[in-house]
């Protein structure tokens, strides 16, 4: 990439892709490199402006992340960003200390410096997203305060050496002039050119599939949904023929997306989609498996192998047995990667994706993931640009395990048909009072708990169903949504007299953090 960079150094934070996020979304490149890359491997990247991450260690610790503090001396602006106030603080001379109130959650922030371009045109009271167990108390040697807390510090700056840092997270929707702040940055004391745009990485990921790939085949893991059909359509278009997509039956569809997708995509796309039902193999698997790492570890293991014996039998019936289907193509996202394990820094898992954390350690197949580093609606954008079809770019996330993460406890083929039928009421309705295109996410989940119930004067003993809506931007953070108490009383009503072996259904109103979109 020859587009001059801000680099993002990370130290681990949940939300380091969500800045580099908004930086291109104000179409400026940017990348980001581990925050133990080489001071050569940053000043690589043609950098016009550098931040430094959150994450989850203490400065203070002896196994706080590794990284050069000569990067605080390349002259570059820098913002330093929660722990990147902390790192800052630390190696030029403060002290950060465990705070004895910590903060996490919304906050109130005054700004006590409105003279700094950094918050130009930004109220100088601010609420923002906070979480930090520790705090800077004394500043370094030419530092001063910008923004404060009743709490804690906030905000300091050395406009001297092109260096600030804010306590809290801009990048974090929560944070309402965060966008503002980050525009600051890039424009006023970065002076970067809003010149790059999905096309760009429309053009460089197809040039980059074509160089990897050569002469050889790959075989796509075709979902039906946006992100493995804007995965598809990219890796098509850099070699043409030479892909092979499959659509598997695992088990754990929607009602009837066996049928539809295959219908779907073969007309709309133009893709060769093979399909393979192999829910019989994947269910005797999952049986008796409560555990939802282990569903998912089941999950991922049984697709690859599936895509093993796939790719041999292209081979079978091409007749050209001295080529190689060496390549798999996943439509994996950011969040995927982020919440499944530690990839450009220190960061917490939090649970592993089919997909990625889910894959086998060997496999016959090497993996393409041109999105891997974009978040849904990034994919859509681009989705858009290739002029594919607004219902397939519209649909509402699905899991890539599918109702196994749906069904708590054990999978059966009884419970998996009783979740279809709500989850397709759940959507139905949904779409019917016309807010599908609204909600991020809206889906029906089977908990493990039976309930007494009383209907046609007779007592009943069935399952409970749980309704969940979220909004998000990016699958990051989600709040749940307050849905319309008629919407909500349809779908409960259909689901306890349209469905035998659920009686109880309940909304689960909870948001993420502290929970998950996904029950598991």
């Amino acid at each position: 990439m020859d587009t001059a960079s801000i680099v993002i150094l990370d130290f681990g934070s949940q939300y380091t892709q969500l800045i580099a996020r908004r930086i291109r979304e104000q179409n400026v490149f940017s990348v980001v490199l581990p925050c133990t890359a080489s001071i050569a491997e940053i000043q690589a990247q043609k950098p016009i402006g550098l931040i430094l991450s959150g994450g989850p260690c203490s400065v203070y610790d002896s196994d706080a992340p590794p990284a050069d503090a000569k990067i605080l001396d390349l002259g570059l602006p820098t913002l330093g960003i929660c722990y990147g106030l902390q790192f800052i603080t630390h190696h030029l001379g403060g002290k950060v200390r465990s705070a004895p109130k910590r903060e996490y959650g919304h906050a109130e922030v005054s700004v006590v410096d409105k003279d700094l371009p950094l918050f130009a045109d930004i109220p100088a009271d601010l609420s923002v997203w906070m979480s930090h167990g520790d705090e800077a108390i004394d500043l370094p040697p030419g530092f001063h305060l910008t923004a404060k807390t009743s709490n804690a510090v906030a905000g300091i700056a050395n406009p001297e050496k092109k260096i600030w840092a804010v306590q809290f997270h801009p990048e974090v929707h929560h944070t309402k002039q965060g966008t503002a702040l980050l525009r600051n940055f890039l424009f006023k004391l970065c002076k970067a050119a809003p010149d790059w745009t999905p096309q760009h990485f429309i053009e460089s990921t197809v040039a980059a599939i074509r160089e990897k790939v050569g002469d050889g085949h790959a075989i796509c893991a075709l979902s039906g949904g946006v992100d493995s059909s804007v995965a598809a359509v990219l890796v098509h278009r850099a070699i043409g023929d030479r892909l092979t997509c499959v659509f598997v039956d695992n088990g754990v569809l929607r009602k009837n997306e066996f049928f539809k997708v295959q219908e779907n995509l073969r007309a709309k796309l133009g893709l060769n989609l093979v399909a393979v039902d192999a829910s019989g193999r994947f269910l005797s698997k999952l049986a008796g498996v409560t555990d939802p790492e282990t569903k998912r570890k089941i999950i991922g293991r049984e697709f690859i192998e599936v895509f093993d014996d796939e790719a041999h039998r292209i081979l079978e019936q091409s007749g050209n047995l001295n080529s190689e289907v060496a390549w798999l193509v996943q439509g994996t996202l950011y969040p995927d990667v982020i919440e499944s394990s530690s990839v450009k820094g220190p960061s917490q898992t939090i649970k592993s994706h089919h997909n990625v954390g889910g894959l086998p350690e060997t496999m016959k197949l090497k993996l393409i993931e041109p999105l891997r580093d974009l978040f849904k609606d990034e994919v859509r954008r681009i989705g858009r640009d290739l002029q594919m079809p607004a219902d397939i770019l519209e649909r509402q996330p699905f899991p890539g395990p599918g109702l196994a993460v749906r069904i708590l406890g054990e999978i059966t083929p009884e419970r998996v048909a009783l979740l279809q039928e709500a989850d397709d009421i759940v959507v139905t309705e949904i779409k019917n009072a016309g807010l599908y295109q609204q909600i991020w996410q809206s889906f029906a989940v089977l908990l493990p708990v039976k309930s007494v119930g009383v209907m046609g004067d007779q007592r009943t003993y069935a399952y409970t169903c749980a309704v969940r809506a979220v909004h998000s931007e990016d699958g990051m953070t989600a709040d749940w949504v307050p849905l319309p108490y008629e919407v909500l009383k349809t779908i409960s009503s259909r689901i306890v007299n349209e469905i035998p072996g659920i009686n109880r259904v309940v909304y689960d109103i909870t948001s993420k953090p502290p929970g998950t979109i996904e029950w598991e």
